[in-house]
């Protein structure tokens, strides 16, 4: 089964040795400085400076947008799928999350969007995935609002302390 680990930065490391990734993706504010886990090689890496905002950059601040989130579409494109995807940000709730929906949904385009996003919410109930991200891969994997959508009516996810890693199979494996 394909899947993707989103975890806090916290966790990386041990999440990564845990379910054997080789390939992740860093979604961190640039002056957020941390050690790439000794089993991601260099090039397996996609590190994505942003802030974990839902509208334009003010001063300081950057904000996903779509260069962001076309190299995450990219890079899973890329994602050998052996192992598992390790996608982080710094608590894992809500940068991580989104890029984990736009990857899956850019793996496997057939899947319903409500149904994934009810499969994210079982895996985590505290994930609230950044409203900025979702909205952008949207509209670049041609989902018609659908994505937006979906994560609106699973709603705000519940108050997390940043030490909840979770799974997202990229597909619905249930139904065989």
């Amino acid at each position: 089964m394909t899947v993707i680990v989103v975890s806090p930065l916290a966790r990386i490391g041990e999440m990564a040795v845990r379910h054997k990734a080789r390939e992740m993706i860093s979604l961190m504010a640039k002056e957020q400085a941390f050690h790439r886990p000794g089993v991601i090689q260099a090039d397996r890496h996609l590190l994505l400076n942003m802030n974990d905002i839902a509208f334009k950059g003010t001063g300081d601040l950057v904000a996903p947008d779509e260069k962001h989130v076309r190299a995450i579409i990219d890079f899973a494109a890329g994602w050998q799928q052996e192992a598992p995807l390790l996608v982080h940000c710094w608590m894992g709730v809500s940068r991580s999350p989104a890029a984990a929906l736009i990857a899956a949904l850019s793996l496997a385009p057939e899947q319903e969007d409500m149904a994934l996003a009810r499969r994210l919410r079982t895996v985590s109930p505290q994930a609230t995935p950044n409203a900025r991200i979702v909205e952008i891969g949207d509209a670049l994997l041609g989902r018609r609002g659908r994505l937006v959508d979906a994560v609106k009516a699973i709603g705000r996810g519940a108050e997390a302390d940043g030490n909840a890693p979770f799974v997202l199979p990229v597909r619905d494996n249930s139904n065989g």
